[in-house]
């Protein structure tokens, strides 16, 4: 309870959640761009520091639309994602999430982890 509180009054500090909201598109975008760059079909979104993707041209705005993308893709993208240290949620129905903790750094590495990944898909 503790560690919730103090991330609470945390969240509550000015400028928090416009981070969140600006690293969280960084990855995104970065995902995305990657993902096309390398000839793939995929689409996300985020909002703040919560986002997930997918395999298929999109958008994607519900359950029906989900179950359309390609899973084997995604598994390898995740598999691939692993050997490159970027830990993502491991189902393509599964959200994303950043956090206070990442830095432009990290959302760059996991860009460029991306890029290679999307190359031997």
């Amino acid at each position: 309870m503790t560690a919730g509180i103090h991330t609470l009054k945390r969240l509550k500090e000015p400028g928090q959640y416009d981070y969140l909201d600006k690293i969280t598109g960084e990855l995104v975008q970065g995902i995305l761009n990657a993902g096309k760059k390398a000839g793939h079909a995929v689409c996300g979104g985020y909002i703040s520091g919560m986002f997930g993707f997918f395999f298929t041209e999109g958008p994607v705005f519900n359950f029906e639309d989900a179950k359309k993308s390609d899973t084997a893709k995604f598994a390898r993208f995740f598999r691939g994602m692993l050997e490159e240290g970027a830990y993502f949620a491991p189902s393509k129905f599964e959200a994303g999430f950043t956090s206070l903790a990442h830095t432009s750094e990290d959302i760059q590495r996991t860009i460029a982890a991306a890029e290679n990944v999307f190359k031997l898909l």
